[in-house]
């Protein structure tokens, strides 16, 4: 499939009832209100299946630097044999946490998913702290220097991972009446696209959602995707580890019951 044939950009005032509806936050995306209902899906963390470390993204970073190694032999030092998401674009003196920004997915063979329920028990935490978004003040004994476990993907940041889209998506599917023909808007806030000047939206099918993942003018999932009766809304934000689902209360009952996903309801949040 085309994506770019089945999603066809439209004009920017297609997204003008979200602007309304959340007007401080244009820039990395716009939350909704619960309609009536919500949760949020915890964008995936995973584990080096050989055990924990007490070594540092940073850590690995800094001691590459240190030693001027090439990148391959960089990921060499990394017990997961992977450079950290974020070294790339490192800024001098900024600590490298491990966290990507953008998409994600399962990092493969030797991985295992690490849910957020499970480190959070492990420290004796709350998976969200109370007054908190999905974000990087969460599971603070994860990282509480800044920088996870060199044996941790922590979760991507902007947006959610490819395998709990795909089964996002499979969800809407069965709790959308008209379907894989249900018509739906993705729009892409602008630290995504880097067009300050319009909003950039696309319509296209519910049934070609999933291929959205990979648009390949983007680095991300939507910063929000509804159906065109707003029966229901989608939204990441670019600075969260956290994707809202807004709809009927029969929706969200889906998602926190599908064993794929990892959901919260959070009461405090719009």
């Amino acid at each position: 499939m085309d994506i770019e044939d089945a999603w066809a950009r439209v004009p920017g005032e297609a997204a003008r009832w979200l602007h309304d509806l959340d007007p401080d936050h244009c820039y990395s995306g716009f939350e909704p209100p619960r309609r009536p209902d919500a949760v949020w899906l915890l964008h995936a963390m995973y584990a080096w299946e050989e055990g924990l470390v007490t070594t540092t993204h940073d850590d690995v970073h800094q001691s590459v630097a240190a030693a001027g190694l090439t990148d391959a032999a960089a990921a060499l030092a990394d017990p997961a044999g992977e450079l950290p998401g974020d070294v790339g674009d490192l800024l001098e003196g900024a600590i490298v946490t491990g966290t990507d920004l953008g998409r994600s997915g399962h990092p493969g063979t030797g991985w295992r998913r690490l849910r957020w329920r499970e480190l959070a028990r492990g420290f004796g935490e709350p998976v969200v702290p109370e007054g908190e978004l999905p974000g990087n003040r969460c599971l603070r004994q994860g990282h509480p220097a800044g920088s996870w476990s060199a044996a941790i993907q922590p979760p991507a940041e902007g947006c959610l991972d490819r395998e709990s889209w795909y089964r996002l998506i499979g969800v809407l599917l069965r709790h959308s009446p008209s379907g894989a023909g249900t018509r739906c808007l993705a729009y892409y806030c602008p630290l995504i696209t880097a067009d300050w000047e319009d909003e950039t939206v696309f319509a296209g099918r519910l049934g070609d959602a999933a291929a959205l993942y990979d648009h390949p003018a983007m680095s991300s999932c939507p910063s929000d995707l509804w159906a065109e009766d707003r029966s229901w809304v989608v939204y990441c934000d670019w600075d969260l580890w956290g994707t809202k689902v807004v709809g009927p209360a029969a929706l969200v009952e889906a998602v926190l019951a599908d064993p794929e996903l990892e959901a919260v309801r959070l009461p405090w949040t719009r």
